[in-house]
């Protein structure tokens, strides 16, 4: 048995990675491989077609390498980074091309787990919803989700104190000077962590039940 996780922010080792990597740490009796998408070049489906006899997209660029990893995976974690209160573009694309998968009964990934993580400078609640939505729509049964708050890049863009339309001002009010007391952090919130953890417990769980030892 094997679980992909995906980590769909374009920063690496930020908070999306992390919780991503923090869940496969929870998973037992099972291979777990994780991937970023940082610095990958995956853009959405052109509705070409191209994948209806096959269930292979035939757009080429990064997604190509990382289609054999997601049919070979009994499981999946998927991460993600809140963007406009919504899930960032890379990560819409990623799961935009799942598409090729929805043709000849779901081949691919159909019947598979999933969870579904998030990550937002106030909530990654909407990202929950968009990544249940995919799931939902390429027949991947969501097991589990965590949602934990990260750092916006307003934090260490270096006008973050003095931009009017940033995170800083909406969330804390003009004037806020940028301490480590206010900086979103996983080191911060244990109790998001240990959910990540134990989402991959349970997922283990559910992959011992669906292939049992003969």
């Amino acid at each position: 048995m094997k679980v992909l996780g995906v980590s769909c922010s374009p920063r690496r080792n930020h908070s999306t990675d992390l919780l991503v990597r923090e869940t496969l740490a929870g998973v037992t009796g099972a291979e777990t491989e994780f991937v970023s998408l940082a610095g990958l070049t995956i853009g959405g489906c052109i509705a070409c077609l191209g994948c209806v006899k096959d269930n292979v997209c035939k757009v080429k660029d990064d997604m190509q390498g990382l289609r054999q990893k997601i049919v070979e995976a009994d499981a999946y974690v998927i991460g993600a980074p809140n963007y406009y209160s919504m899930i960032n573009g890379l990560g819409h694309c990623f799961l935009e091309r799942f598409y090729q998968f929805r043709h000849l009964g779901g081949d691919g990934v159909s019947g598979k787990l999933g969870i579904a993580i998030a990550v937002g400078s106030r909530s990654g609640n909407p990202v929950i919803e968009n990544i249940k939505t995919f799931f939902k729509y390429n027949q991947i049964e969501c097991v589990g989700d965590v949602s934990a708050q990260g750092a916006a890049s307003c934090f260490s863009c270096g006008c973050g104190e003095d931009c009017k339309v940033g995170a800083i001002h909406m969330s804390f009010g003009a004037g806020t000077k940028i301490t480590p007391e206010i900086t979103p952090d996983l080191s911060k919130q244990p109790d998001k962590m240990e959910k990540a953890r134990q989402l991959g417990y349970e997922l283990s769980a559910r992959l011992k039940k669906s292939n049992p030892v003969k």
